[in-house]
């Protein structure tokens, strides 16, 4: 796997973090966690829409400030990213969780996301919060394993007003 850490998002690393967003949007998956929807055109308005996010700063009424990091690899390249919501809403509490990560598609089956949720976890102890829930859709199997290795109990499923059902992990606390 090579030596991997989690960066907060970097203007140096407009060119990884640009080919990191393109294989998602070729790929044609859902791009997870939500942030990396956003179009970068605009990186370094991008990478400040961030820190205000992680700094609570012009937050939409309703939201709590989130989180942002990279994964990247030893060359910088942008393997993944994790996004971590400070504290709970009634629907992070049913769907969302406090964390949110996904690997690029070229990068997985190869334990990034085991150690990506690793340091996820280190990051939310920084943040104060003790007992993390993570979440998955019932359909994702090798995110119920990644939450499982991290130290994931399974609480209660969740089922969306569209039928889908989400996993339920908390760890700590």
């Amino acid at each position: 796997m090579g030596n991997v850490r989690l960066t907060v998002p970097d203007l140096r690393l407009e060119k990884e973090y640009k080919d990191f967003y393109e294989e998602w949007v070729e790929s044609g998956e859902d791009m997870v966690p939500w942030v990396i929807a956003k179009e970068p055109a605009d990186f370094a308005g991008m990478v400040e829409w961030l820190e205000k996010n992680s700094a609570g700063i012009g937050l939409p009424e309703g939201w709590v400030p989130d989180s942002t990091f990279w994964l990247v690899d030893e060359t910088e390249r942008v393997l993944g990213a994790v996004n971590i919501r400070h504290s709970l809403t009634p629907f992070l509490l049913s769907s969302g969780g406090h964390i949110g990560y996904g690997i690029r598609p070229s990068a997985r089956r190869k334990g990034y996301a085991t150690k990506l949720l690793e340091l996820a976890l280190e990051k939310t102890a920084e943040l104060g919060i003790a007992k993390v829930l993570v979440v998955c859709d019932r359909s994702n199997e090798a995110s119920a394993r990644t939450i499982l290795n991290n130290g994931g109990i399974e609480d209660a499923p969740h089922t969306e007003e569209n039928g889908n059902v989400v996993r339920r992990f908390w760890i700590g606390g």
